[in-house]
């Protein structure tokens, strides 16, 4: 599928699939998106603590980018799985130039880093962040009582439904500890309803820029 790269609303890059009219990232605000929806209403329920994170489609690295970020405000050792089925390539990494927008260019290598490593290795990425990038489909994930967090950033149900389903979300379940959360950006009914159907506890929260909610489940 043609992919093109596009800048969002706050001035941060994203990748566009032109044949889906999809988004890695919002269009009001890749940035925005990452802090607002997983930062905010995730990362930042931890405080001087280790915990392990699952990101389901790890895609262009921004939101580890800003979990590392943000690790040492809160006095975090995290260690992450990214999940990701299509990875995105080198020269794409390149031209998103998070770091810059971020204001951090002492990060750079970092960024690089995390996606250079290899796949299926736990890689010590920074001081209190390792990284294991697993390239599978999400449907078969087994991990069991592992995460206290999940970053849920599929594509939109518009285009992959098959990813918002109780099916997938059994599995996001099942990988969490208990009280674990699941954040993400998506607020549609059906959602929401498949998540508390296979037990979640599920919130409305505000939504970043360009939506009005997101939700947030936890493991009861």
């Amino acid at each position: 599928m043609k992919r093109r790269i596009i800048t969002t609303g706050d001035g941060s890059k994203t990748i566009q699939i032109e044949d889906w009219d999809e988004q890695y990232h919002s269009k009001h605000g890749a940035v925005q998106e990452a802090y607002h929806v997983f930062i905010d209403h995730g990362l930042r329920l931890f405080r001087d603590t280790d915990i392990k994170i699952l990101e389901i489609g790890f895609g262009t690295g921004l939101n580890a980018l800003v979990t590392i970020l943000e690790k040492e405000k809160q006095g975090l050792q995290i260690d992450y799985v990214g999940v990701e089925a299509f990875p995105v390539s080198m020269e794409e990494v390149k031209m998103l130039d998070y770091c810059d927008q971020l204001n951090v260019p002492n990060y750079h290598e970092t960024f690089m880093k995390m996606h250079n490593t290899p796949w299926e290795v736990q890689s010590v990425i920074s001081e209190g962040f390792s990284l294991k990038k697993q390239l599978k489909d999400f449907k078969s994930i087994n991990d069991i009582n592992l995460f206290n967090l999940i970053y849920f950033d599929a594509f939109g149900a518009r285009v992959q439904p098959e990813l918002w389903t109780e099916e997938i979300f059994s599995i996001m379940y099942n990988a969490l500890v208990h009280k674990g959360v699941l954040v993400t950006y998506a607020a549609k009914g059906s959602v929401r309803r498949a998540l508390q159907a296979v037990g979640f506890n599920v919130e409305r929260l505000p939504g970043p820029p360009g939506k009005r909610e997101m939700l947030r489940g936890t493991k009861n």
